[in-house]
């Protein structure tokens, strides 16, 4: 079947996505590269609505390439047999979000309404704030649009509170839909409402006062009393909702038997909402046939995305367009205050005239200009000072203009770190001669772009040579075809939407299977991060298979994501089978897919079991979620035979020695084959394996030796790494924790020196020789980075924060002014400097150390 529109919406606020566990897709239709619900950039695949406020509203019902509605009706395999019970789990899920976001959305009509009642009372009076025929022009139909959801929402909450498999909602679904021509009439009136809400707002200082500052109610169990919404952005509320509510009718027919009575009601709501949207477009939407390419076919948006083009050897932020016959690079034109943004067109290829390798070996491509590790982990540390500033900012009285300060330079910071990350090299040929480079995040993107590239080519395509005036048409278009509408950055979010998850996940990855010869087989797990995506775990390679097997655990570090890709790859050993890509060799990918990290879902203490369909590839996973708050938090073992959980001291006077056992030979195994490892301390190694060398050095048995020379190093690397974190408390110790962070911040060296040393010797004699060799070997790792990627100040990210934490007693105090996270996201930067004044410092001996004198004493 050929795919839903290939255009999709930015990503939804937090509470309206609240209520699905699963993305939103339409229902398992596939083609043009749509994946399990996924349009062909992994976002989800939705309606699209223009999201300008300011321009005529563009809504557009699920439809196929003819431009009929598609069927609801919802795949087999989704409600068959044992799975009916989970379905209906499901749709309860989905209705309870829905509940949610419909009270969210009935507190934002009635914020409209709040002033629209006075202001109507005052324009009879001898001074009037606008005319009665401003106030019904700018408040068309919202008390009709506000009374038809709160009857609604007032019907379907008891339904939702006494729930069990025979309630039905069908019927409420279908009056909702039967009552869409009221939006049919604020939909006609929308431009001209906005447009006199502004001309009223220019001229009535009272007006623009009232109109910039609506107060919303928060939910019922919401601790923020109100927020502050524009009248601009709550008269696009109800442009959003009619396509938002069609997405979960979706989602309801997905998880609803076929022999449930909702079933039938369910897909007549649906096909009244489809229908109503359809006819929007058709009024509305001329687009689609404005431009055509040389066979006389619509020209359509297929794909587009922000990237980075390295071009005269610098890099460039660039919007690019894959239409379906040719690929457009433009830039966003900078304009005068007032104005619409315009694009201008850097170049373009036809994909008749493109290709992925030039006609010969050499590498004529732009070098690439890669910054320091260290630079952008610095950066990523003082974009998260800054949300945590902002945070406190919001809760202040008369914060607002501090708070759009730091919003301004923490969208400056987002969008350097955005430039400044991707060095994954894609590149593009004009058959011609003229050659492109991009540099992206991840390995799952680039095959995305390649992917959606290949499938347009396979079509009978014509080499098309576009006038001026045509190029100018088109990169005019662009600005209203886009379905990215805003750079990947925090700043550019709602304040509603999920700030994404900070903590540990745990991922499990099962076993795949859907391969149709045997192969090498693993897996890469990516999550995003600042606005990218990084690949953070690798399974083993499953050898000469159809059905691996790899049941391997990761736990990987998350800072604000909010999905989680899977890529499958095969290994290839043969020169001859090996893939060329941008002069690199590459393996194979076999599949790949993506999940939202929905925080209901992940966040309970129970493993949460999932698949991802890759291309007729099914990859089983479990994963949970540790959020940084309890990550915090040291549990002493209750075993004290063993060494994990056990304090410092107990564990080197038991062994009779100066350093534990268990960091001497992790570090003596790191230094024999795994100071060359790329990653080395950063790449997470399987948890199972992590877990298994735990269990041997806690029962201190004859084998660990052997196990150690067996085992994968990043797996090693990971056990020194868990032992640290699970001290009962850090190694340099809670008590003198506040002293480390003042002795960092201060600025003359001599006293920053003094200050240093002596806190070193400060620490308890076990804690600092064991400190000493552990920063040596750090040394020793980086002095490898041009072959490992391991700086001192990776090192130092990875196990300042291990080494040096928070107490619970300073978290405690300082609960009452922020939360356990942004305590973290506040001192972190100070732990890794800790840590980097240490690395960075001539070296340090113990006895040394011990017998100098000069180090003034001070109370810590």
């Amino acid at each position: 079947m050929e795919p839903l529109s290939a255009r999709g919406l930015p990503r939804l606020s937090w509470i309206d996505t609240l209520y699905s566990n699963f993305n939103y897709n339409t229902d398992g239709y596939e083609g043009d590269g749509a994946e399990d619900g996924k349009s062909q950039d992994g976002s989800e695949t939705l309606p699209f609505i223009d999201e300008s406020p300011t321009m005529s509203p563009q809504l557009c019902a699920p439809q196929g390439p003819d431009g009929e509605a598609v069927s609801p009706t919802p795949p087999e395999s989704l409600l068959a047999g044992g799975d009916i019970e989970k379905g209906l789990e499901m749709k309860k899920l989905v209705l309870s979000g829905f509940l949610a976001s419909e009270e969210i959305y009935i507190n934002q009509l009635e914020a409209l309404l709040l002033p629209m009642r006075p202001l109507k009372a005052t324009a009879t009076s001898s001074q009037p704030v606008l005319t009665i025929q401003q106030v019904e022009t700018i408040f068309y139909k919202i008390q009709d649009i506000f009374e038809i959801h709160k009857e609604f929402y007032d019907a379907l909450l008891p339904n939702v509170q006494q729930w069990d498999e025979k309630v039905t909602v069908g019927h409420l679904f279908q009056k909702l839909a039967s009552q869409l021509g009221v939006y049919k009439a604020f939909v006609d009136n929308y431009k001209v409402a906005l447009e006199t809400a502004e001309k009223c707002s220019q001229a009535n200082v009272q007006f623009h006062q009232i109109s910039e500052n609506l107060k919303v109610k928060g939910p019922k169990d919401s601790k923020d009393c109100t927020t502050n919404v524009s009248m601009e952005a709550l008269l696009y509320k109800p442009i959003d909702r009619v396509t938002r509510s069609t997405l979960v009718l979706h989602d309801l027919l997905k998880h609803t038997p076929k022999d449930h009575p909702d079933f039938p009601l369910l897909q007549d709501a649906l096909r009244i909402s489809q229908n109503f949207l359809s006819s929007i477009n058709e009024e509305i939407d001329p687009r689609r046939t404005a431009v055509t390419t040389p066979k006389g076919e619509a020209r359509q948006l297929v794909k587009d995305g922000f990237l980075v083009e390295v071009s005269e050897s610098s890099r460039k932020l660039r919007h690019v367009f894959l239409f379906t016959d040719l690929l457009l690079c433009a830039k966003m034109k900078k304009t005068s205050v007032g104005r619409h943004q315009q694009y201008e067109c850097k170049w373009y290829i036809p994909l008749a005239d493109l290709t992925f390798q030039t006609l010969d070996d050499s590498d004529s491509s732009p070098s690439i200009q890669v910054l320091p590790e260290h630079e952008i982990e610095e950066m990523k540390i003082k974009i998260s000072v800054l949300k945590s500033e902002i945070q406190k900012e919001k809760k202040a009285p008369k914060g607002q203009s501090r708070v759009d300060r730091l919003r301004k330079k923490m969208n400056e910071q987002e969008s350097w770190l955005l430039l400044h990350s991707p060095t994954i090299p894609f590149r593009v040929h004009n058959k011609h001669g003229k050659s492109y480079q991009f540099l992206l995040s991840s390995d799952y993107e680039r095959s995305e772009w390649r992917e959606s590239i290949q499938k347009l080519q396979k079509k009978d395509l014509q080499t098309c040579l576009l006038s001026p005036v045509e190029l100018q048409v088109l990169t005019s278009s662009c600005f209203k075809l886009r379905t990215v509408h805003n750079i990947p950055v925090t700043s550019n979010k709602d304040d509603e939407e999920t700030p994404g998850l900070y903590g540990f996940l745990h991922v499990i990855v099962h076993s795949a299977k859907g391969f149709t010869d045997s192969a090498n087989l693993y897996c890469t797990l990516e999550v995003d991060s600042y606005g990218y995506f990084v690949s953070k775990a690798k399974t083993r390679v499953f050898r000469d298979t159809m059905e691996p097997h790899w049941n391997e655990e990761f736990e990987i570090e998350l800072e604000g994501s909010q999905f989680l890709r899977i890529l499958c790859y095969e290994n290839c050993y043969d020169k001859s089978l090996l893939n060329k890509d941008d002069n690199e060799i590459v393996d194979k990918i076999m599949g790949k897919g993506q999940v939202q990290l929905d925080p209901q879902t992940v966040q309970s203490k129970n493993w949460h079991m999932d698949v991802i369909e890759m291309n007729g590839i099914k990859v089983e996973f479990s994963m949970k979620f540790t959020s940084r708050d309890l990550s915090l938090k040291r549990t002493p073992s209750k075993k004290q035979s063993g060494v994990f959980g056990v304090k410092i001291n107990v564990v080197t006077k038991r062994e009779r020695s100066k350093v534990p056992y268990i960091v001497r030979q992790c570090i003596e195994e790191v230094e024999k084959r795994g100071i060359d490892e790329v990653g080395i301390y950063r790449i997470s190694g399987v948890a199972t394996d992590i877990q298994a060398l735990k269990l041997v050095f806690d029962t201190n048995t004859k084998d660990i030796l052997v196990m150690l020379s067996d085992m994968d190093i990043n797996a090693i690397a990971g056990t020194l790494k868990l032992y640290f974190r699970e001290l009962p408390e850090p190694l340099l110790t809670d008590r003198l924790y506040p002293a480390f962070m003042e002795g960092i911040a201060l600025s003359d060296p001599a006293a920053k020196e003094n200050c240093m040393m002596h806190l070193l010797r400060s620490l308890p004699d076990p804690n600092l020789m064991t400190f000493l060799p552990l920063l040596d070997h750090l040394k020793r790792v980086a002095e490898k980075e041009p072959v490992n990627k391991m700086s001192l100040h990776n090192l130092a990210t990875v196990f300042g924060p291990t080494l040096l934490r928070p107490s619970e007693s300073e978290i405690a105090k300082a609960q009452h002014i922020t939360s356990a996270s942004d305590i973290w996201s506040h001192d972190v930067m100070a732990q890794v400097q800790v840590l980097l004044y240490y690395l960075q410092h001539p070296p340090i001996s113990f006895a040394e150390l011990k017998r100098n004198t000069l180090y003034y004493s001070t109370d810590v």
